[in-house]
C-alpha cells in the first residue's frame, strides 16, 4: 500500500504522509505555566502540540480544564492539538481520578472543540470502543497507544499491539519501548516497518532514552509518521529538543530522497 493513502489531514497538517511530523509536548503545572510553555512552543513551530494533562495539577477540576484547553486553542491558531493523560502504569504522573472519570473528561474536553487528537491507552481494551463513539461524533482523531517502560517485547508483540489498537478503530496507532541494547532498537525499527506495509492507518513509534534517540530521528524511514521532541519541557526518556530534530531531518530527508 503506497504510504500516502495512509495519511491523514488533521486541520492543515498531514500526519502519515511522506514527511514526517514534529510534536511538542506542553508539560505545565497550572493554566499559568501551560500557556506560557504553549506560546514558547509555538513560536518553534511544530507541527503537532501534545498536552499531557496528566501533568496538571487541577486535573479533576472540570471547569479549569476546560478554559486551559480552550486558552491553549487560541495561541495554538492552526497548529493541531493532542490531548493525553498518561496513566501512572504507562510513565504518567499520578492522578486524582478513576478511569470512569478520565473518560469523562476526555468526552467533556473533544465536546469543548478544543482538541483535535486525543491519545487513549491500548491497556483500557473493550473501553476503547465509547471513546471511539464518542470522538467520531465529535470529529476528533483517535491515537491508541502502548509504552513498555520496562523494557522491549518481542518484534510480534509489537506488531500484535498495533494490529490490536486497527481493530479497536484507532486513526493512529501508537508504541513506545524502553531499549535496554541495540537490539532492541532494531527490533522496534523491524516491528514498525512490518507494520508500515501491513496496516491500514499510520503509526508512531519511538525507543526511548538514550539508546532509543536514533528511533526519534531516523524512525519516519521505517514508518513512524511522528517524533516527540522538546519545545520546552520534555515529557518522556530521551526527547531532543526541537532544533535539533528539524536539522537532522532536513539533512535525512535531503539526502534519502
Amino acid at each position: 500500500m503506497n504510504i500516502s493513502l495512509k495519511a491523514i489531514k488533521v486541520r492543515n497538517t498531514w500526519i502519515g504522509g511522506n514527511e514526517p511530523c514534529i510534536c511538542a509536548p506542553v508539560v505545565g503545572a497550572d493554566a499559568e505555566q501551560v500557556l506560557r510553555e504553549a506560546a514558547e512552543v509555538c513560536r518553534k513551530q511544530p507541527d503537532l502540540l501534545e498536552w499531557r494533562a496528566d501533568f496538571f495539577r487541577a486535573i479533576d477540576d472540570q471547569e479549569r480544564v476546560l478554559a486551559t484547553a480552550n486558552g491553549l486553542r487560541n495561541i495554538a491558531g492552526e497548529i493541531p492539538i493532542l490531548f493525553t493523560i498518561r496513566s501512572e502504569r504507562e510513565g504518567g504522573q499520578p492522578i486524582p481520578l478513576n478511569e470512569a472519570e478520565v473518560r469523562r473528561l476526555i468526552e467533556a474536553i473533544c465536546r469543548s472543540g478544543a482538541i483535535d487528537l486525543v491519545d487513549y491507552e491500548l491497556a483500557y481494551g473493550e473501553r476503547i470502543a465509547d471513546v471511539r463513539r464518542m470522538t467520531e461524533e465529535c470529529g476528533v482523531w483517535l491515537v491508541v497507544s502502548r509504552h513498555y517502560f520496562d523494557g522491549t517485547p518481542r518484534k510480534e508483540t509489537l506488531l500484535a499491539d498495533m494490529r490490536q489498537a486497527e481493530r479497536y478503530g484507532a486513526d493512529i496507532a501508537k508504541v513506545a519501548v524502553m531499549p535496554k541494547s541495540p537490539e532492541d532498537v532494531l527490533v522496534l525499527l523491524q516491528a514498525t516497518e512490518e507494520a508500515r506495509r501491513e496496516l491500514a492507518i499510520p503509526l508512531i513509534t519511538m525507543a526511548m532514552g538514550g539508546l532509543g534517540a536514533i528511533t526519534r530521528l531516523a524512525g519516519w524511514l521505517f514508518g513512524s509518521a511522528v517524533t516527540f521532541a522538546v519545545g520546552n519541557q520534555s515529557s518522556a526518556p530521551g526527547q531532543i529538543p526541537i532544533d535539533d530534530v528539524r536539522t537532522v531531518l532536513s539533512i535525512l530527508q535531503t539526502y534519502s530522497r
